[in-house]
């Protein structure tokens, strides 16, 4: 079998630790020949590691899209040129595997659709927390009818004191947002594939910057708060064409006495679903009705995948492999990835629009008539 030629752009924690990481489980599937970074050491670094024997490093994503032989690009970048890249990647007749956020706007997002249905190219997103255990195990459950019509929800991404100060996560001008984009994005994404809704009617929303200059506390140490320029909590609420809705919790650092992060609730006619967040572990509840008794029923084993130290990042890479193989097999095989385009880019408008309701004060509704 023919391998599948890879480029990566942006080397540094999500590029390596996942998507090279990822794809170095899968050698019989691909082979990495072009690492992108502005930073030319790190890119030689990752190329030791992973590179194949006529691979190369630029610090010039334009350089790598000219290369004919790559047949897929890894977008790894800061979220506002995601789409740039993408694009441009796209037009030069490459899949694309995005990092999430998609883009920092919904209409970036569409116009990343739009690119890659001109160039008949796949495009996914890196929603990998769809293939943890217990996402996996409450899909089934919808899938076999357990709570019926689903016509509510609360996606949390909630941390207690959990803001990250390497990188630019805390740069609004680089990264288009705070928690909302980082954390938030992946609870969304996994609501609307749980609730396989996607028809948006309206979005409300409320951002706050009230602990931007409080870093005592915080898990990773302080951080800088004259570099703290994004938003330390958002709240939403979305509301669907079918009457369903969806509450959004989002903060890197809320006076709460847990984190939730990337935990799900659902409210169906037949049962509802609640995760919480032990350590390392996500445990599920299935609340329902038999016999006439309530009924709560849990599996044994939590899925043991979102933590802290070694077992994270075991984890991490596992995710990553798991990934990279399924948007592999999508490409080689022709069919649907995990995440599709269309999925990812309403949770992109989503996003976009809590941030416009907030900052309006008005309710933002979709697909209005002319």
């Amino acid at each position: 079998m023919t391998k599948l030629r890879i480029g990566i752009v942006g080397l540094g924690f999500i590029g390596t630790q996942k998507h090279l990481a990822g794809l170095a489980q899968h050698p019989d599937k691909a082979e990495i020949v072009a690492f992108c970074d502005l930073d030319a050491e790190r890119a030689k670094t990752a190329q030791a590691t992973h590179g194949s024997a006529d691979s190369y490093v630029t610090t010039d994503y334009h350089e790598l899209l000219a290369d004919e032989s790559i047949d897929v690009v890894h977008v790894c970048t800061w979220n506002v040129s995601h789409c740039e890249i993408t694009v441009a990647a796209l037009e030069a007749g490459k899949h694309v595997l995005c990092e999430k956020p998609m883009a920092i706007t919904g209409e970036e997002a569409r116009r990343m659709v739009a690119a890659a249905e001109k160039a008949g190219k796949k495009l996914s997103v890196g929603y990998q927390y769809r293939l943890r255990r217990e996402s996996q195990y409450i899909r089934k459950l919808v899938d076999q009818g357990r709570l019926g019509e689903i016509y509510g929800g609360a996606a949390h991404a909630v941390r207690r004191r959990g803001v990250p100060i390497w990188g630019v996560f805390t740069d609004k001008e680089k990264q288009g947002g705070g928690p909302l984009i980082d954390l938030g994005g992946h609870a969304i994404d996994l609501a609307l594939w749980y609730m396989d809704n996607y028809e948006v009617e309206s979005v409300t929303g409320v951002v706050n910057h009230k602990l931007g200059d409080r870093p005592d506390g915080n898990t990773a140490g302080p951080w800088d708060p004259e570099t703290f320029t994004v938003e330390d909590s958002a709240f939403g609420f979305v509301r669907f064409t079918d009457g369903a809705s969806l509450q959004v919790r989002a903060s890197w650092a809320l006076n709460v006495p847990e984190s939730r992060e990337s935990c799900v609730e659902l409210f169906g006619t037949e049962g509802g679903i609640d995760v919480v967040q032990r350590g390392s572990d996500q445990l599920v509840t299935l609340n329902s009705v038999q016999g006439g008794q309530l009924v709560n029923t849990r599996p044994e084993e939590g899925a043991a995948y979102f933590g802290s130290g070694e077992k994270t990042m075991e984890g991490f890479s596992s995710m990553g492999g798991l990934e990279a193989g399924l948007w592999l097999d999508a490409i080689t095989n022709d069919t649907e990835p995990l995440v599709t385009a269309e999925q990812a880019c309403v949770v992109s408008e989503i996003l976009d629009a809590i941030y416009t309701s907030a900052k309006t004060g008005r309710t933002v509704y979709f697909n209005q008539p002319a």
